[in-house]
């Protein structure tokens, strides 16, 4: 079959889309990825606002469609998601691309393309400079990831007046040069998680304090501020001194000495808060799983707490009760009940703690 020659008509209402778009990424994209990406440089151009409700009635698809494609157009470097206080996505950047010969999640950097974005620490709800605003109350379930930032957005925040002072400072707590991933984590600090620097100071004095220089660490107690709706050095403090005497009083009854994980915390959140047990009740629960088990030490802990929750117990004067009472079912046929009947269905059970474990987290 011969070539086809494409002719234009002259007209100038057009969507301008970058070649390398084509060469590189078009391939392995799916249906509803390109023409959600298509559509969001035809709204850009036509400086319009959207909404994610919009784009799935447009594309006869759900919207949960719509974010899917979102989330891998950014995990793929050409868009940067922005969320609101109510963790509502607020604005799209779109990141202009640049040529490379291995294309893969990440690797789009900043180019001559005509999709220039401004750095995404100037990023606000607008059309303007390269954002598109999105009108939608759907919940992410992370906005706290870390953006794939580009090399120009990286250059425009080292650029900005107080940046230099920032960084400056946290060579001073490390005793190190940044190295450029360094200095991404501080710019996803003041972009993404919208820290002030003297927050970012004091994140950076309480993790080096604590003997951790590790940027995977430091994000990782960020991200929790964040979470925690921290936004000033005082209320970092108070959150801190709280959570410390409880955490780290838990992870050393269970014999844990790394700091906790998601789970973990998941778990001691769950017997402060929704249970409302005071440490030495904790302390407890946590001495007794010891002796019980090696494995699945937080699950097991978990059950003990529940049951003395469910069966009344305030302080550790309680407990000794529901251990008298124990001991009398297992010489005790039939089984009795009362207020004691879970814990000691407890102590008869086992229990798939894997399974608990995820259950916890979903909720």
């Amino acid at each position: 079959m011969g070539s086809i020659t494409l002719v234009s008509d002259g007209s100038t209402d057009v969507t301008i889309l970058s070649n390398i778009f084509i060469d590189e990424y078009m391939k392995d994209a799916n249906d509803a990825q390109l023409k959600i990406y298509l559509y969001l440089l035809r709204m850009l151009q036509a400086r319009a606002d959207i909404s994610i409700s919009d784009i799935a009635d447009r594309f006869n698809h759900t919207e949960k469609d719509v974010m899917r494609a979102l989330r891998y157009w950014e995990k793929c470097g050409l868009l940067a998601l922005s969320y609101a206080p109510d963790k509502s996505l607020s604005s799209i950047q779109l990141i202009s691309l640049a040529r490379s010969s291995q294309p893969q999640a990440g690797n789009a950097a900043a180019g001559t393309e005509p999709l220039s974005a401004p750095p995404a620490s100037e990023v606000r709800p607008s059309v303007s400079a390269g954002t598109v605003t999105v009108m939608s109350h759907q919940t992410i379930s992370s906005p706290y990831e870390k953006p794939l930032y580009t090399a120009d957005q990286l250059k425009a925040f080292g650029e900005q007046e107080n940046t230099a002072q920032l960084f400056f400072v946290a060579e001073q707590y490390l005793g190190r040069t940044l190295t450029p991933a360094d200095m991404k984590s501080i710019l996803f600090f003041s972009d993404r998680l919208r820290f002030s620097d003297d927050l970012i100071d004091y994140l950076l004095q309480y993790c080096v304090e604590r003997g951790k220089r590790d940027f995977r660490y430091i994000e990782k107690v960020a991200i929790g501020w964040a979470e925690s709706g921290i936004t000033t050095p005082a209320e970092a403090e108070k959150h801190s001194s709280r959570y410390d005497k409880t955490v780290y009083s838990v992870m050393n009854a269970l014999g844990k000495t790394s700091a906790p994980a998601r789970n973990e915390i998941a778990f001691i959140q769950r017997w402060t808060k929704d249970f409302g047990f005071e440490l030495d009740v904790i302390s407890e629960a946590c001495a007794r799983t010891v002796l019980a088990t090696d494995n699945h030490r937080f699950a097991y802990a978990d059950r003990i707490l529940e049951a003395w929750h469910k069966a009344g117990v305030h302080h550790v004067s309680d407990i000794s009760g529901l251990d008298a009472s124990f001991q009398r079912e297992k010489s005790a046929k039939p089984a009795r009940t009362g207020s004691t009947a879970e814990y000691n269905r407890f102590m008869h059970s086992t229990y798939d703690f894997d399974a608990l474990e995820k259950e916890l987290l979903k909720g």
